[in-house]
């Protein structure tokens, strides 16, 4: 598949009984935080129709590697810029904002923001590789959640690279605007309803919630493992280029690589997103977006179990 300026990262983890619960992320080039303010705008805090206007203009801007919120605190609309998006294009942003253009603060983060396909222990379809993220259920019929970029690229999915053993087929799949899709599984034995940790222990995942910006939270994917980081804002939408433009994400500042799209984001016990994509790698840092998971249950009528 052709990678954009912002790419989601595939990878699935299964344990040794059964295919674990794994993280799956949207690739990112490379991960890292992002800088402090570049440019801040300034003046009165912002209201919300006027908010509402800006990020329509930054979204009618289109300019791939960015990504934004609302912060409803500050009264700012925080976009974060990958290392490939010009100072003309900064420029075309605050332009297209006009004179609300004081409601924008401008961030930056090295890297790129990607979809990727790659992998550790995985799912694989269509010549890809992706990570599992939340197994689930309707009534006595399971299934596994992903990454809806990981969905579109095939239909029966598989736990080996070799594509010998059936993990499901795909039933519903929903990207872009949205980033979720959903595999039956062939043998509903293999379908636990756990994370792998990835220190050969696992996590019971007994309920769905949504995030809370400032809120602690790991990240389990088949290339890097757990991870752990922080909510850093609700509701983003991110532009990963050629028309791929989600909305609705979590972003995060925890760290993710090639492989780890489609898996699991969680509190505790609460499950929360399925991995997207980012920036950056686990060495340096990144952005990582996600997924909320009750959106995904509620369009698949599926449930945590």
């Amino acid at each position: 598949m052709n990678i954009k300026r912002f790419t989601p990262l595939g990878g699935v983890a299964r344990g040794a009984r059964l295919i674990a619960v794994a993280s799956a992320l949207l690739t990112v080039s490379a991960l890292a935080a992002p800088t402090a303010v570049a440019e801040s705008g300034t003046g009165a805090k912002a209201t919300t129709t006027q908010l509402a206007q800006v990020n329509e203009a930054v979204l009618d801007a289109d300019v791939p590697g960015t990504a934004w919120y609302t912060d409803k605190e500050s009264g700012k609309l925080i976009v974060t810029a990958d290392s490939t998006v010009s100072a003309a294009e900064i420029g075309r942003i605050k332009e297209a904002a006009g004179a609300k253009a004081g409601a924008l603060e401008i961030k930056r983060t090295t890297g790129t923001f990607n979809k990727l396909i790659a992998g550790g222990q995985a799912i694989y379809a269509g010549g890809g590789r992706c990570s599992l993220g939340f197994n689930v259920r309707s009534g006595s019929t399971y299934y596994a959640l992903t990454a809806g970029h990981c969905t579109n690229i095939g239909s029966t999915w598989y736990t080996n690279s070799s594509s010998t053993t059936v993990l499901g087929t795909r039933t519903g799949t929903s990207f872009p605007t949205n980033d979720y899709g959903i595999i039956r599984h062939s043998n509903a034995s293999a379908a636990d309803g756990r994370v792998y940790l990835y220190n050969g222990s696992y996590r019971d995942i007994t309920a769905a919630g949504n995030a809370y910006v400032g809120q602690s939270v790991q990240r389990s994917g088949s290339t890097t493992g757990l991870h752990s980081g922080t909510v850093t804002g609700l509701n983003a939408t991110v532009n990963y280029g050629g028309g791929d433009i989600v909305y609705g994400l979590i972003q995060t500042n925890v760290c993710a690589e090639p492989g780890d799209s489609g898996g699991s984001l969680f509190s505790g016990s609460t499950a929360l997103g399925l991995t997207s994509g980012g920036s950056g790698d686990c060495t340096s840092g990144g952005t990582t977006f996600f997924q909320p998971v009750t959106e995904a249950l509620s369009a698949y009528g599926v449930s945590i179990f």
